[in-house]
C-alpha cells in the first residue's frame, strides 16, 4: 500500500510536490504547495482505492529561525478502508500567508483550522467562520508562536474587559 500510494502521489501531483525534508516519522509524508492542498486532499479522499476519508488531525508548527518559510500546517489523513493507513501532508506557510480551507471536504476541519488561526496566526481562506476559537476576541497576539513572550504582553485589559473587575482593587481588598 505504501509504495503504491507513494507512486500515485508522485506521478499524479508531481507539479504540486515540494522537496522533502528529513523528518523523524514512520509515516508516509509529502510536502505540498499550499495552493494545491485542497485538490490533493479531495483526490485522495475520493479515490476508490485509497479512500482517505478520515481527517485524523490538523495542526501547525512554528520553525522560527530554523526553516523558511516559518510555519507548516500538518494534515494527518486516515483510510479506514485500508486498515486505517495514515498519510501526513505538510504545507509550508510564510508569515502573513493564507492556506486554503478544507472544511468543505472535512467538516471536522472547522475547529482545528480556527485553533491554528487563533493560536498561531495562520488564516485559512474560504473558511466559513475564520475567527478566534479559544482566546478572547480582543486578545493580542498568538500564544503558540515561538516568539510570543512567556510572560505575555500584559493582558490586564482582558480581565477588565471580560470580567469587569479591576485587578489592583481585588488584590488590595
Amino acid at each position: 500500500m505504501k509504495e503504491k500510494l507513494s507512486e500515485f502521489i508522485q506521478s499524479r501531483f508531481a507539479s504540486d510536490l515540494l522537496p522533502q525534508r528529513d523528518i523523524n516519522t514512520n509515516l508516509l509524508h509529502f510536502s505540498i504547495k499550499k495552493e494545491s492542498i485542497s485538490s490533493v486532499i479531495r483526490t485522495l479522499k475520493d479515490h476508490p482505492e485509497f479512500a482517505f476519508s478520515f481527517l485524523n488531525d490538523l495542526t501547525s508548527i512554528d520553525w522560527l529561525g530554523k526553516r523558511e518559510p516559518r510555519f507548516e500546517v500538518i494534515y494527518l489523513l486516515r483510510s479506514p478502508k485500508n486498515n486505517h493507513f495514515r498519510l501526513q501532508l505538510r504545507v509550508p506557510v510564510g508569515e502573513g500567508e493564507e492556506v486554503p480551507s478544507i472544511s468543505d471536504l472535512f467538516p471536522a476541519a472547522n475547529w482545528p483550522e480556527r485553533e491554528v488561526f487563533d493560536l498561531m496566526g495562520i488564516p485559512f481562506s474560504g473558511h466559513p467562520r475564520m475567527e478566534r476559537l479559544i482566546m478572547p476576541d480582543n486578545f493580542v497576539g498568538h500564544p503558540l508562536r515561538k516568539d510570543y513572550p512567556l510572560e505575555g504582553p500584559g493582558q490586564d485589559y482582558l480581565i477588565e474587559d471580560l470580567l469587569t473587575i479591576h485587578v489592583k482593587e481585588d488584590i488590595a481588598g
